[in-house]
């Protein structure tokens, strides 16, 4: 059986990071996917909200490097979760655990700068850019 998700999106807000109780960092992002094909009765393409989930140290470099807005790569699994609201109702809960998150744009351009524009040379630039399209990984989930 294959379970196995790749998406391309923006981040909606800025990433938001827990510890759990052993101290683990875990971040939580939703990303915006556009459709491929248009909406029939509107003619526009509509997007999808992907909720996504990242572990350990790749959680704490997505909420370093990242922000609202931020073009990324997601490749992971999706995870199906219940659980009992306040009331006691089952809630269910889809979202993407990424194993592999891609920055894709260059640190410039999350910053407000076209990618096209020139970026000044200087020791600082370089060492930030060095992280720009970094795939970081988690290859030990908990689960």
């Amino acid at each position: 059986m294959l379970n196995r998700v790749v998406l391309v999106g923006r981040l909606t807000k800025d990433p938001e990071i827990r510890y759990t109780q052993s101290n683990v960092p875990v971040v939580s992002f939703t990303i915006a996917v556009n459709r491929q094909f248009a909406n029939s009765a509107t003619g526009e393409k509509d997007t999808d909200f992907i909720p996504i989930i990242v572990w350990r140290k790749q959680a704490e470099n997505v909420k370093n490097y990242t922000h609202k807005g931020s073009l990324v790569a997601v490749d992971g699994r999706i995870q199906t979760r219940t659980y009992d609201d306040n009331n006691g109702v089952r809630k269910y809960v889809t979202e993407v655990v990424a194993d592999n998150v891609s920055f894709l744009e260059p640190k410039g351009a999350q910053d407000g700068q076209m990618a096209s524009e020139p970026q000044q040379s200087n020791q600082q630039n370089e060492e930030d850019d060095k992280y720009a399209n970094v795939v970081f990984s988690n290859n030990d989930l908990p689960f």
